[in-house]
C-alpha cells in the first residue's frame, strides 16, 4: 500500500504544477503589457551521454535573468528567493534549437515546458580523445530584436572508452547530498533555505566516488550517472553542488514534473528511475554497473528489479541505511536474498566507508584510497549540524 504521505505530497505537487501552468499561460499572454519579455533568452543544456555512434542530450530554452553564483555566506532569505525563482522558470515553448557535433546536425522544437531533446548520429563515428564531447547549440527561433547576436550554448555528452570496465549509477537525494527525504519539514527547509555551497554531502561520498571514478589505475575514468526524481529545475544547483564538493561529474537524469493524464495519482518515482536506468543499460549493452542508493525511498526495490532484468550486469548494489524504523532493514534483507539468488549482491551499509571496503576487496577501487575516504568521512561528520 502506498505511503499516504507520498500520496498527499504528489497531490500537492499536481496542484502546484497546474498553478504553474496557469501562471505560465497568463505570463505569456500578458507579458508585453506587464513589461515582460525583457529577460535574455538562454539555452540551458544538460550533460548528455552516448557512444561513438550517437549521443543524446537534453536541454531547456528559458527566458531568465542572470543569477550570481551562490556563496557560503549567502543569507537564508536570498537562498529562498533563488529557490523560488528556480521553480518559477520562464520557459520558452516551441523554440527551435539546432545542435551540432562533428559532422552531425539536427534541429529540435521545445515542448510546452521549454524542454528539448536531440539525438546526434555522426556519419563517421566519433574518435574521442576525451570522454566529454562538445555539442554546439544555437537558438534559431524565436528571435528577439532587443537581444543582438545569436543565442548559443555548449553542451557536453559523455562518451566512455570502449575499454571501460564498469560504470556507476547513483541516486542523489540522501545518497550523495543530504536531503532528509524521510522528514518532510526538514527536507523543505533544506531545499528552500540552503544553496549548493551550504548543502552537505553524505560523509565520505566525494572521496568514494572519486575512487570509483579513477579505478585501481588512477586514470580509469569510469562513468558515473546520477538518476533522481528531483525536477530539472534543480539541475543548476545539483551540478554546482557536485563541482563544489569535487564529486565526479556525470549526466544527471532528472524528472519533468508534468502530469501524466493516464496516471494522475501515480508518483512516477519508480517508473522514472527504472526508465532512466534502462536507457543507460541500453546505451551500453555490454557494460556492467555498480548501483548506489539509500533505504529512504524505493532504491532497493528499483535496483532489485534492475538485477532481475539484467542479472549478469550488476556487480553490486550499495544501499546506505537512512531508515528510522526497524521494519525497513528487515524488508531490505529480504530483497538482498532475492538479489543474491539472481547472481548479484545487495549490501545495506551504515556508511560510505563500509561500501568502499567492499569495493576495495573486489578490486574495484585502489585500497590505498581507503584512508582518504575514512578521513573525509570524519571531516564531513564534523560539519554535520
Amino acid at each position: 500500500m502506498r505511503d499516504w504521505r507520498r500520496v498527499l505530497t504528489e497531490l500537492g505537487n499536481d496542484v502546484a504544477r497546474e498553478l504553474e501552468r496557469g501562471a505560465d499561460s497568463v505570463r505569456r499572454a500578458m507579458g508585453p503589457r506587464l513589461g515582460g519579455g525583457r529577460d535574455a533568452l538562454t539555452i540551458a543544456p544538460y550533460r548528455g551521454f552516448g557512444t561513438p555512434e550517437y549521443v543524446l542530450l537534453n536541454g531547456r530554452v528559458l527566458e531568465e535573468e542572470a543569477t550570481a553564483p551562490s556563496n557560503e555566506k549567502d543569507p537564508r532569505w536570498r537562498n529562498l528567493l533563488v529557490s523560488l525563482r528556480r521553480f518559477e522558470s520562464d520557459e520558452v515553448p516551441g523554440a527551435l534549437v539546432r545542435a551540432r557535433i562533428g559532422n552531425a546536425e539536427v534541429e529540435a522544437r521545445s515542448d510546452e515546458e521549454g524542454y528539448f531533446q536531440v539525438r546526434l548520429a555522426p556519419p563517421v563515428p566519433l574518435a574521442p580523445v576525451h570522454p566529454w564531447q562538445e555539442v554546439e547549440l544555437e537558438l534559431l527561433e524565436p528571435a528577439r530584436p532587443s537581444q543582438p547576436g545569436p543565442v548559443r550554448a555548449t553542451g557536453f555528452a559523455l562518451v566512455p572508452a570502449a575499454t571501460t570496465h564498469f560504470g556507476v549509477i547513483s541516486d542523489i537525494d540522501d545518497t550523495v547530498v543530504r536531503t532528509d527525504a524521510t522528514d518532510m519539514l526538514r527536507m523543505a527547509r533544506t531545499v528552500l533555505f540552503e544553496n549548493a555551497r551550504t548543502r552537505l554531502p553524505f560523509a565520505g561520498v566525494a572521496a568514494f566516488y572519486r575512487a570509483l571514478h579513477a579505478g585501481v589505475s588512477g586514470d580509469a575514468f569510469r562513468p558515473i550517472f546520477y538518476v533522481s526524481s528531483s525536477p530539472w529545475n534543480l539541475y543548476p544547483l545539483l551540478s554546482e553542488f557536485l563541482e563544489h564538493h569535487d564529486i565526479p561529474l556525470g549526466p544527471l537524469l532528472l524528472r519533468d514534473w508534468g502530469i501524466d493524464p493516464e496516471k494522475p495519482f501515480s508518483t512516477g518515482h519508480a517508473d522514472h528511475k527504472l526508465a532512466a536506468i534502462e536507457r543507460i543499460f541500453g546505451t551500453y549493452p555490454t557494460m556492467p554497473f555498480v548501483l548506489i542508493g539509500d533505504s529512504g525511498q524505493e532504491d532497493p526495490e528499483i535496483y532489485r528489479e534492475t538485477v532481475a532484468r539484467h542479472p549478469d550486469r550488476v556487480l553490486a548494489v550499495y544501499i546506505r541505511n537512512v531508515s528510522r524504523t526497524p521494519e525497513r532493514p528487515s524488508a531490505i534483507a529480504a530483497l538482498a536474498r532475492e538479489v543474491e539468488a539472481a547472481g548479484s549482491t545487495l549490501l545495506l551499509v551504515p556508511d560510505t566507508v563500509s561500501a568502499a571496503r567492499h569495493a576495495a576487496e573486489r578490486g574495484w577501487i585502489d585500497p590505498a584510497r581507503l584512508p582518504e575516504i575514512t578521513e573525509e568521512k570524519r571531516e564531513d561528520k564534523a560539519q554535520t549540524p
